[in-house]
């Protein structure tokens, strides 16, 4: 896989890769990223779907938000780009905004699925990410050694380039906004699971020390419509990693949500 950057459109102050036709799929990122961390996927998608991967607020070529944003101000940006009811597709703090969006704009979303979503932090997890939160000046690059290192061990490959890449180039008031929402909220509260009223999927890695497994299985659990799966030898990344299995999955869950 080449991760090379990709024509955008602009719907406001957000910008966009779309492509293909179909009911349309809108896909969101991580904190840091943008949106080529779904080249994996918009391919193999748009073949039936209008596929939609936006890049975050303050991320790629999407405009930053105001001071301080809250995730609802991630949400009500990020959905404006639709015109009609999505299934919806985020990883990490992208499937944050994604299962936020669901309970926020029930009619937009048609499906969700949440990869490497957090949930209900532990004690030491959450006292971690807030630390790396408070580090962050909003103007000084990012160091992005520890998270290549967790993500995708000490092995070079194209993948951990292109994170790589994004991580030392993402403006650095967009990353420390994106992730100090991301820090301080804990996951999707548990009402707004039990009453989310479309199919959700929550999918992860098995080796992922952050969202976890057991992260998954306890939101499936709880959501009328939902289902864990998790990829073996997979962690944060899977996405990129572990493409074909992602893809595979995806499918059979957008079957569900035309």
């Amino acid at each position: 896989m080449i991760w090379t950057t990709r024509p955008r459109s602009r719907t406001g102050p957000i910008a966009a890769i779309s492509q293909g036709k179909g009911p349309p799929v809108l896909l969101v990122h991580g904190v840091g990223l943008r949106a080529e961390a779904w080249a994996g996927q918009i391919d193999a998608l748009a073949t039936s779907r209008q596929v939609i991967a936006v890049d975050m607020p303050g991320h790629g070529d999407s405009a930053a938000l105001g001071p301080d944003p809250t995730l609802a101000d991630y949400i009500d940006a990020i959905v404006a780009v639709l015109d009609a009811p999505a299934t919806v597709i985020g990883h990490s703090f992208g499937a944050m905004i994604a299962l936020a969006m669901a309970a926020r704009h029930p009619g937009m979303v048609t499906g969700v699925a949440a990869l490497n979503a957090i949930y209900k932090r532990s004690a030491p997890a959450k006292a971690a990410v807030r630390a790396r939160a408070h580090s962050l000046d909003g103007m000084t690059p990012t160091d992005p050694t520890v998270p290549l290192m967790r993500w995708f061990g000490a092995d070079a490959s194209p993948e951990q380039a292109a994170c790589h890449t994004w991580l030392t180039t993402v403006d650095p008031a967009g990353y420390r906004a994106a992730y100090a929402v991301f820090a301080d909220e804990d996951g999707p509260a548990d009402r707004d699971l039990i009453g989310l009223a479309c199919p959700a999927l929550f999918l992860t890695g098995e080796l992922e020390p952050n969202s976890t497994p057991a992260m998954s299985h306890q939101m499936a659990a709880l959501v009328p419509d939902g289902q864990a799966e998790i990829v073996a030898q997979a962690a944060h990344m899977l996405p990129m990693t572990h493409v074909a299995e992602v893809n595979r999955t995806l499918a059979a869950f957008l079957a569900r949500t035309a």
